[in-house]
């Protein structure tokens, strides 16, 4: 018998819910993988996956979005991440609320990231009332951008990441944009 699933929203394919314990060895498998990490300075030690599922918890206490486990509904299979976090570092574009993605290998090239963003912009928009969103990534990211621009996301430019100084190869990032006003013309 599978067990129903308390789902904060759901988008054709997916649910997205907030963390417990349980998806730490799930999670913690994606944030080791060298790929789905490409993009980032290092995989994530188990712990390090631990404290950032502690954080993420916090961050819908506090809230009310975070970046939701994502799972698919047809299995209940964690994919890994979409959703929603405030980012505070010091740039021309911050403090803003951040949308992100991170999906284990097997759920690529399946249009999940694209889903389960514009279901959360959705989300963003129409029940938290927020006005505007943005997405960054290491320049070099081809895959996010690419989903940025699938959900309707602007450049607004580029930037070093005030958190990737001590990583010079994944300093250099973009920006994008939405503002409600943009999407709700374009839903």
């Amino acid at each position: 018998m599978k067990l129903k699933k308390e789902y904060i929203f759901k988008s054709e394919r997916l649910g997205f819910r907030n963390w417990s314990e349980t998806d730490l060895t799930e999670f913690a498998k994606i944030n080791a993988d060298l790929e789905v990490m490409e993009h980032f300075p290092k995989p994530l030690t188990e712990k390090e996956t631990s404290e950032f599922i502690d954080r993420l918890k916090k961050h819908y206490t506090k809230n009310g979005f975070n970046y939701f486990a994502t799972e698919i509904l047809e299995s209940g299979e964690l994919i890994g991440f979409i959703g929603l976090a405030f980012q505070d570092y010091k740039t021309d574009f911050t403090p803003a609320v951040d949308i992100g993605w991170r999906l284990k290998k097997s759920a690529w090239g399946k249009g999940y990231a694209t889903e389960g963003a514009k279901k959360c912009l959705e989300f963003a928009f129409s029940e938290l009332n927020l006005e505007k969103i943005i997405s960054t990534c290491t320049e070099k990211n081809s895959k996010s951008e690419n989903v940025m621009k699938k959900i309707g996301m602007e450049k607004i430019g580029e930037f070093k990441h005030p958190k990737l100084k001590e990583y010079p190869e994944y300093e250099k990032c973009i920006c994008y944009g939405i503002n409600k006003n943009v999407w709700q013309h374009r839903v």
